[in-house]
């Protein structure tokens, strides 16, 4: 089994969920929210820091997986979730965890079969697909998706692999 942490990266929340996943076959570990509470942007980014190393500590993640920045028409708030993003990335780099990106929209095709579908869909499929009694607050079903999207990709990586070396 490998173990990812799912990052749903944000100025105010930031959302996490760690799976252990093997092929045809996904768990569900922990997933919630760090609620930022820190008054400047300076602050929250260090409590994302912080709180993101203390989960790859106690959970012992072998990769990290981050939504990508989606930029929107307020550029103000796409650079502070920049920002974030950058924090989380950082956090795991610096505990020498190899990072993948996703786009939103990867994350949804590859969790819910649409490319557009709602955060409701999200969280649906979520619950559906890690049997969970109840669906996670969205920002952690988020972060979910993004562990699981990580998942089917690198069991495609994996397959693309086999058959190069089948080839050589």
């Amino acid at each position: 089994m490998n173990r990812v942490l799912g990052i749903d990266p944000g100025s105010r929340i930031t959302g996490y969920g760690v799976i252990d996943y093997a092929p045809n076959r996904v768990q569900h570990i922990t997933s919630g929210q760090l609620r930022l509470r820190g008054e400047t942007l300076a602050e929250r980014l260090n409590e994302i820091f912080d709180g993101l190393r203390a989960l790859v500590i106690r959970y012992q993640p072998g990769e990290v997986a981050v939504e990508r920045v989606f930029v929107s028409r307020n550029v103000a708030s796409a650079l502070k979730l920049g920002h974030a993003r950058g924090v989380a990335i950082v956090a795991a780099t610096a505990e020498a965890l190899p990072v993948f990106e996703y786009s939103a929209t990867e994350v949804k095709q590859a969790t819910t079969g649409k490319g557009r579908a709602s955060k409701e869909q999200v969280q649906h499929m979520m619950r559906v697909l890690l049997n969970l009694s109840v669906a996670p607050p969205t920002d952690a079903s988020d972060a979910l998706a993004v562990a699981v999207c990580h998942s089917h990709m690198a069991a495609t990586r994996r397959r693309l692999n086999a058959a190069a070396q089948a080839q050589a």
